[in-house]
C-alpha cells in the first residue's frame, strides 16, 4: 500500500510508502491520509499520531504525474487543491490529539507543508527542507504561506518561500522550523519514546491544551483566558485529575512533615 496506517500502544503511525518516488503523494494517498486522521480522531485507543516516510525521504510533495489527469482549467486546479489536497489540513485541524512529523529525509514543497501543519517536527540530521515552489514558478499550494510564518516569523518565511532554498536540520532547528534533531538511525526510536510519554498522559487535558493553543492564535488574550476558564473545571471534575491532585497534596504534606 502507498500509505500505511497502524495503531500500537496508543500511538497511530501514518507512513508514506512510495520510497521509489521519494514518497510523493497521489490523490488516492491523500484520501487515505485524511481518512487515517479521521480514524485516529475517532479511536479512543489512539492518544498520539506519528507521520513519517518510508525509505530515505520524507515527502517530495505531490507526484507531478497525477496532475496530468487534472483538466488544464483554473477552476479545476482550484478544486483539485481545495477538495483533494487540502482535506489533510482540514482533518488535522479537527484532530485534538498531538501529531508529530518524524522527518526522516528530504521534505520539499507540499511535502514540507504537510510536516509544517503537524504539531511538532522531529527531524533526521541528514534531512533537508525546502518550500521549493518558486523554482517551478508556483505559489505554495498546501498552506506554506500560513504555517511557515507562524513558526519562523514573516521575514524568514519570506526568505525561504521566495528563494526556495534548502535548509539543513541544524538550521531548521535554529530558526524554529523543527523541534528536535536526531541522528538518522535514532530518529524513529526517539520520536516513539517521546510519543509514548505523551500517550501516557490523560487524553482530555492534552486535547484541551492543543485546542486552546490553536484557537488562541486567532484570539485576544481575554478570550483565551475565558476559554481556559471553561476548560479547567471540566478537567478538574475527572477522576484522573482528582486522584492526581490528591496524590500531590499527600506528597506535599509528607515533605512538610
Amino acid at each position: 500500500m502507498d500509505l500505511e496506517y497502524k495503531v500500537e500502544d496508543g500511538i497511530a503511525t501514518i507512513t508514506l510508502n512510495r520510497p521509489a518516488r521519494k514518497n510523493a503523494f497521489t490523490f488516492e494517498m491523500i484520501a487515505d491520509w485524511a481518512k487515517a486522521l479521521r480514524d485516529a480522531a475517532a479511536d479512543p485507543a489512539v492518544r498520539v499520531v506519528v507521520l513519517t516516510g518510508a525509505g530515505k525521504g520524507f515527502c517530495a510533495g505531490v507526484d507531478l504525474d497525477t496532475l496530468l489527469d487534472v483538466e488544464d482549467e483554473p477552476l479545476e486546479h482550484k478544486n483539485m487543491l481545495h477538495e483533494r489536497i487540502h482535506q489533510v489540513a482540514r482533518a488535522l485541524e479537527d484532530l485534538d490529539k498531538p501529531v508529530i512529523a518524524a522527518i526522516n529525509g528530504d521534505a520539499v514543497g507540499a511535502g514540507l507543508d504537510m510536516a509544517l501543519m503537524c504539531d511538532m517536527r522531529f527531524v533526521a540530521r541528514s534531512a533537508r527542507l525546502s518550500e521549493g515552489y518558486i523554482r517551478l514558478g508556483l505559489v505554495p499550494g498546501d498552506g506554506g504561506c500560513w504555517f511557515l510564518p507562524r513558526l519562523v516569523g514573516q521575514a524568514k518565511a519570506l526568505e525561504l518561500l521566495l528563494s526556495g532554498d534548502f535548509v539543513d536540520a541544524a538550521e531548521a532547528l535554529r530558526i524554529g522550523m523543527v523541534n528536535r534533531v536526531y541522528d538518522d538511525e535514532m530518529l524513529l526510536e526517539e520520536t516513539y519514546a517521546f510519543a509514548a510519554r505523551l500517550a501516557a498522559n490523560p487524553p482530555l487535558p492534552m486535547g484541551m491544551i492543543k485546542r486552546t493553543v490553536r484557537m488562541s492564535e486567532r484570539m485576544d488574550m481575554r478570550s483565551s483566558l475565558d476559554l481556559i476558564s471553561s476548560h479547567m473545571p471540566v478537567v478538574m471534575s475527572t477522576e484522573e485529575a482528582r486522584k492526581a491532585m490528591a496524590a500531590m497534596r499527600e506528597s506535599v504534606r509528607g515533605a512538610r512533615g
